[in-house]
């Protein structure tokens, strides 16, 4: 398991963000990125349809040989962890543990806001986690249609959209929080308008570096970290949309060309994933329920 791949997967170029995390802690990692890009936006969809979803593409990266899948994407991880989790035989870290720990460090009063789009709001997913974890921290959550289109469409700085960011975010300027929860892993590519709209006082709080240390704990904890330059680390990039598109935006975003990016179609949508039993369970090497 341990010279195996990291599995990672949103519905198009906002995991990005937390494929980058991963690349800066564990450099000596293989990983695999897959955009759905084909199903995007995942937060404009029923909670059940982007379980049905959410399967589907794991099982696509399970059968590829990950040894542990990230879901770089809150509404999948709010729709779809624990059936993920019970479906397939490795390790599977969600974004919104990690997001919840990273405001309760963040913020100095206790008062947050958790932006992110419609499906994580309507899950209630961070108000509960929070309450879960006992964090310290009050969240309360508001939707953001339209902030993961503009990302997609390679709209993120400009006028025009911070005037859009402007728009969408006004309820929250008289609200007196200290933090900002970007809750969708598209919104860090749109820090910097967010930032011009709510001020420097309110500090915005992402995911990514938080689910990137959860990753490296859990493979320490069961041995399966690679051996520091053993060989150079390898990045494989699949979308189920253009790989051309993703190619262009998804290397302006990292800052460095993707390379190919391959093509793929998820089969059997609506349908058991490939890599999951009907029992619930996918082939693999299934590690104890603490390690996942």
């Amino acid at each position: 398991m341990r010279e195996q791949p990291i599995g990672v997967f949103d519905s198009g170029l906002g995991g990005l963000t937390v494929l980058q995390a991963l690349t800066d802690l564990l450099p000596d990692e293989d990983l695999i990125y897959l955009g759905d890009t084909a199903r995007y936006p995942y937060g404009e969809r029923s909670l059940p349809e982007l379980e049905t979803i959410a399967l589907a593409v794991a099982g696509h990266l399970v059968d590829g040989g990950v040894k542990l899948l990230v879901v770089a994407c809150n509404s999948a991880t709010a729709a779809a962890l624990p059936a993920l989790r019970a479906a397939f035989d490795v390790p599977v870290v969600g974004v919104i543990e990690p997001g919840v720990r990273a405001a309760a460090s963040a913020s100095r009063t206790g008062r947050a806001v958790v932006i992110a789009t419609r499906a994580t709001v309507a899950s209630g997913i961070y108000e509960t986690t929070a309450e879960r974890l006992e964090a310290g921290v009050q969240l309360r959550s508001v939707a953001c249609p339209g902030f993961v289109e503009l990302v997609e469409a390679g709209r993120t700085s400009g006028p025009a959209v911070t005037a859009e960011v402007r728009e969408r975010l006004a309820p929250l300027l008289t609200a007196r929080i200290d933090t900002l929860v970007l809750g969708c892993t598209h919104f860090p590519l749109l820090a910097r308008p967010i930032s011009e709209v709510v001020g420097r006082e309110v500090t915005l709080v992402s995911s990514a570096d938080e689910t990137a240390f959860e990753v490296r704990d859990l493979l320490d904890r069961v041995g399966w970290l690679r051996e520091p330059g053993a060989r150079p680390a390898a990045r494989r990039f699949l979308t189920t949309g253009d790989p051309v598109t993703f190619a262009r935006l998804g290397g302006r975003f990292l800052g460095t060309p993707l390379g190919a990016v391959e093509p793929v179609t998820i089969p059997g949508l609506g349908e058991t994933p490939r890599g999951a039993r009907a029992g619930g369970r996918a082939r693999g090497t299934r590690t104890s329920r603490a390690a996942s």
